[in-house]
């Protein structure tokens, strides 16, 4: 075994000895019961289920960024009333605390993975609070099972695991950690959007990688997805040495993003929270392509209140006075149910469902809320905010978003392109929004038909197949035909090669997390729009993925052979 594939998620090389990252949780015996004394008991389970609450917030408060909104949602799941009632009335039967904690959390975990989508992406999360819990319960096992990642080695390393907690990454040592290796996970995990945070190359889905023993040197291409296990001296030097230009360029690299020959090309920043914006800033964001909002709506029994939603848009806008702000409306659905609605009748395929726009169709006071929140925000300000609608299908659902918009006083409205059907047909949306945002994680789930949480079809979903290529190509086309602004939002624009093929289709501006963005603005700087073309038609012309990355980069010499 001298080599492992997986995705890559996290551009850049990393190289050092592998370090196992283990978590034993004991697994409590079936049907182990406690003393008799329930309450005693139930005391037990809530004073550890709020200090695994608690260490999360802490370590995310110190974390900031990315990974305190990942953890502050993970210390809800922790504090949840309808997990804390299972627990108590399971203890009540006679469970011990360990195992009314862990059949509680299997419920759970068995209903947002059959609900699939954004809940099943989750199901990791929970896993952890789970066995953090169970640790804290069983303390033999906490003092004899875990393998503690924030322990100090002084040698970069390379860090291997069957998945890595967020509440485990945001307390990793800076700079000790050369590369991630996931056996699971997908391009939209968290480990995935963590490790991008930092700025630390991963691969997921890297089968095999927990085989790979404590102490081998590995070199990780974030980029291609590959693992070399023990390579030659040499090949690790050729592998810096092409690293080193892409690393060094950035520094001297400034400002808006553009093409060697002065093509804009737009760079902005994916946030969820207001917290965000700092990153964003000061990677250099030129405004922020895509402000989730539904960290304003999940985890809460009431819709928050119009104020509430103003004070969280406003300082996001006031952040880029001389750029723009695009906010996508709330994208809930059956695979994000909100606790204030009724509950949604039960789909057997949720992603395909009532999600997104159609949502806001069923229960238009939600949407209308939010627009009016988000126009008394901008008011005044000379930032330029433009809203956008999720998981837009047709015409006449895009008509119906944008009178919803005019009628609250907002200029500037547009539509997400994540089903096949309106990237087909963007000439006729085109016709009636202001502009377009491509979401390239769903267009590929959909265009592909792969649930983009199965890291086993990870390979399925690459945005570098000629396939989602036509797509993107026909969006940008419509778009500029008809004068609009077309961008991509997916985490396919933090690639720093496909960024140029994208830019090369006619895509006017590209937003990520924060942290791709100095690689990408360098790879535009260093190549003419005519070079983006021409390797935006080679790759299409590719019959695969694999094909047409490599067709692509040797079209794009500054990039160099990695």
């Amino acid at each position: 075994m001298d080599r492992l594939a997986g995705a890559g998620v996290s551009p850049g090389v990393g190289y050092g000895p592998v370090r196992r990252l283990v978590k034993r949780a004991p697994v409590p015996q079936r049907g182990a019961r406690h003393g008799g004394d329930a309450d005693a008991e139930r005391a037990r389970a809530a004073a550890a289920l709020e200090q695994v609450a608690a260490d999360l917030e802490e370590r995310g408060a110190k974390a900031g960024g990315v990974a305190h909104e990942i953890l502050s949602a993970q210390a809800m799941m922790a504090r949840d009333p309808d997990l804390s009632a299972s627990v108590h009335e399971l203890i009540g039967d006679g469970l011990s605390a360990a195992r009314a904690v862990y059949d509680s959390f299997a419920v759970f975990r068995e209903a947002i993975t059959r609900a699939g989508g954004y809940f099943a992406e989750r199901a990791a999360d929970l896993d952890d609070v789970r066995d953090r819990a169970i640790l804290l319960l069983d303390v033999l096992a906490a003092d004899e099972g875990t393998d503690d990642p924030a322990r100090r080695t002084g040698v970069p390393y390379v860090l291997v695991a069957r998945d890595i907690a967020p509440a485990d990454a945001a307390v990793l040592p800076p700079g000790e950690v050369a590369a991630f290796v996931i056996e699971e996970g997908g391009p939209t995990s968290h480990t995935a959007i963590l490790a991008r945070a930092m700025g630390v190359p991963a691969v997921v889905a890297c089968s095999g990688a927990t085989r790979l023993p404590e102490g081998t040197p590995v070199l990780v291409d974030g980029t291609a997805g590959e693992v070399r296990v023990a390579p030659p001296e040499r090949e690790v030097a050729r592998a810096r040495a092409r690293a080193g230009p892409r690393t060094a360029r950035p520094s001297r690299v400034r400002g808006p993003g553009r093409t060697a020959d002065g093509r804009a090309v737009e760079l902005l920043a994916n946030i969820g929270t207001p917290r965000d914006v700092e990153a964003a800033l000061g990677c250099g964001a030129e405004g922020v392509g895509l402000y989730r909002t539904e960290f304003l709506f999940m985890d809460r029994r009431s819709e928050p209140g119009p104020d509430e939603q103003r004070d969280a848009y406003r300082p996001v806008l006031e952040a880029f006075p001389e750029g723009r702000v695009v906010v996508r409306t709330l994208d809930a659905g059956a695979d994000k149910p909100l606790a204030f609605l009724p509950p949604p009748e039960e789909e057997p395929n949720p992603a395909l469902g009532r999600r997104g726009l159609r949502l806001h169709e069923a229960h238009p006071r939600i949407l209308e809320n939010q627009l009016d929140a988000l126009a008394r925000a901008a008011s005044g300000l000379p930032a330029r905010l433009q809203v956008m609608a999720p998981m837009v299908a047709t015409v006449e659902g895009a008509e119906w978003f944008v009178r919803a918009c005019r009628t609250t006083g907002l200029t500037s409205a547009g539509v997400m392109i994540e089903v096949p059907a309106a990237a087909v047909r963007a000439r006729d949306l085109a016709t009636v929004v202001d502009f377009f945002s491509i979401g390239t994680n769903d267009l590929a789930q959909y265009a592909f038909a792969a649930d983009r949480q199965l890291g086993a079809l990870h390979a399925v979903q690459d945005p570098w197949h000629p396939a989602l290529l036509d797509l993107v190509a026909l969006v940008a086309d419509a778009g500029e035909r008809a004068g609009l602004e077309c961008g991509v939002c997916g985490e396919a624009a933090a690639d720093p090669a496909l960024a140029c093929v994208l830019a090369g289709l006619g895509v006017s501006s590209l937003s990520m997390t924060p942290t791709a963005l100095s690689e990408v603005r360098a790879a535009l700087a260093g190549h003419t729009f005519d070079r983006c073309r021409a390797a935006a038609e080679a790759a299409r012309a590719a019959r695969t993925a694999a094909e047409a990355r490599a067709a692509a980069r040797a079209m794009l010499p500054a990039l160099g052979d990695g």
